[in-house]
């Protein structure tokens, strides 16, 4: 089992950015893909980007690709999410997910240890 600590949230202006760091415990982060999710109030969780093991790989949803980056420093367990040009609908509690796979999915079930997740908020 893997512990995820999510940090780098908080209230952002829309057209602002922001870099959401997790870290995990355990000597197994190299081994597992990463991704991030995020759930707004009333709405189901959502994929928002994923990370192979390796970080040779990545995979965006539609609504943050070209404008967010998914990224991963094994030596320090940490992968990062940076969102660029952030909108109002960008506000959610962000998580991260560790996969028991090495290539990352964008389904929720396929991540089987998750973080406490982090308020983002973009205000108008």
């Amino acid at each position: 089992q893997v512990q995820l600590v999510e940090s780098g949230g908080g209230l952002v202006q829309a057209g602002g950015s922001l870099r959401l760091s997790c870290t995990a415990s355990g000597r197994t982060f190299s081994s597992k893909a990463m991704g991030w999710f995020r759930q707004a109030p009333g709405k189901e969780r959502e994929f928002v980007a994923g990370i192979s093991a390796s970080g040779g790989g990545t995979g965006y949803a539609d609504s943050v690709k070209g404008r967010s980056t998914i990224s991963r420093d094994n030596a320090k367990n940490t992968v990062y999410l940076q969102v660029n040009s952030l909108k109002i609908e960008d506000t959610a509690v962000y998580y991260c997910a560790a996969s028991y796979l090495l290539v990352a999915s964008r389904a929720a079930g396929a991540y089987n240890d998750w973080g406490q997740g982090t308020q983002v908020t973009v205000s108008s």
